[in-house]
Parts: structure tokens; sequence; C-alpha cells
């Protein structure tokens, strides 16, 4: 009865964790660009996934920048975690709405995930020609950090602060973790 009355715990506990968005967060700054650069720039950037909701909401905070904004967006998935270069997982050119032409701004947008119009066309092709294809390598990317926000600029047309989006929260790997076991539970009982 005990196993039988935690195994119910788990499973209740996962069932609620499959709901919980997961938040990404990084800092922003030329030194991370490759090449780096000598921007005064700084920022922050949070992406939220609500895999249930098929929801993405990305927040930008940024200033002290040299050049005037010309795009943001997010890419995916670089070869090594952490480094290097790739093409643009979302939208092109730029985020729906990302304040143009500045130095400093704030974004916050929610996109539909479900939708091939929150996709760079290329990168939906590469993972399966569906929008439920590209979100589920965008999450993966994301979880491996390889996956990185951007934002360009006059001062910097590749690029002029950017961060990687690697690592979630603790208390939501800590829940993922929970999820993880619930779901290996159910699939054992199965």
């Amino acid at each position: 009865m005990k196993r039988f009355v935690l195994t119910m715990a788990v499973l209740a506990l996962a069932a609620s964790v499959q709901a919980a968005p997961i938040t990404f967060s990084t800092g922003l700054s030329g030194a991370i660009e490759v090449p780096p650069n000598a921007s005064t720039g700084f920022g922050s950037a949070t992406v939220i996934i609500d895999d249930d909701a098929d929801t993405m909401r990305v927040i930008v905070n940024f200033g002290g920048l040299i050049g005037n904004t010309t795009a943001s967006h997010v890419h995916c998935c670089t070869a090594v975690a952490g480094a290097g270069t790739i093409g643009i997982a979302t939208e092109l050119p730029s985020f729906t709405g990302f304040p143009l032409g500045v130095q400093s701004g704030s974004y916050d947008h929610t996109f539909d995930t479900s939708l091939a119009a929150t996709w760079n066309a290329g990168f939906m092709a590469a993972n399966g020609g569906t929008p439920e294809g590209a979100a589920d390598a965008f999450l993966a990317g994301m979880f491996a950090g390889k996956a990185y926000l951007n934002v360009h600029s006059s001062f910097a047309p590749g690029g002029e602060i950017r961060g990687f989006l690697a690592v979630p929260e603790p208390a939501t790997l800590s829940l993922l973790g929970f999820g993880l076991v619930g779901a290996l539970l159910r699939r054992r009982r199965r």
C-alpha cells in the first residue's frame, strides 16, 4: 500500500509539473558575440516556453548599445553548447514589434509556437517541416545550451549583444526532474 501511495503522489506531482512553463534566462553582452566586440551594450533576456499552451514568451531589456537596433531573434542550434554561431530559428528578420532604430528598450511578446509564422522557414524545414517539429527542436536546443538570443545593430550587423539561453532556472529544472520520474513510473506501470 505504501508503494501505491508513493507512486500516486509522484504521478500527481508529475501531472502538475507537465503543465509548468519552462523559463530560460540570460545576460546579453558584446563579449559573447562571435567575434567578441567592444560594445558598451548590456541586457537581459528571458524566454518562457509553455509546451501545453503552445506559447513562447520573449522578454528582452537592453541598453547602452553603440548602434541602433536592426533586428533581434533566437538562433538555434549551435554545434557546441555555449559557443559558435548558427542560423536563426525564430521569425525573420526580427521579432514582431521588437523596438528597432534605438539604443535601449524593452520587449515583451508571446508567440504561438503552433504557427509557422513563429519560426524561420529554413529551421522549420530542417526539423520535420512542421511548427511542432520546430518547437520540439528549439526546446531541445535550449536545454542543450545551443540557443542564443541576439540583438543586431548598425554598429554590429552580425550582432551587438547576445546570450545563450541554456540554463533553466533551478526551480524549473527540479520540477522537470520530478516530471521525468513520474513519466518513467507511469510507463513502467503500463
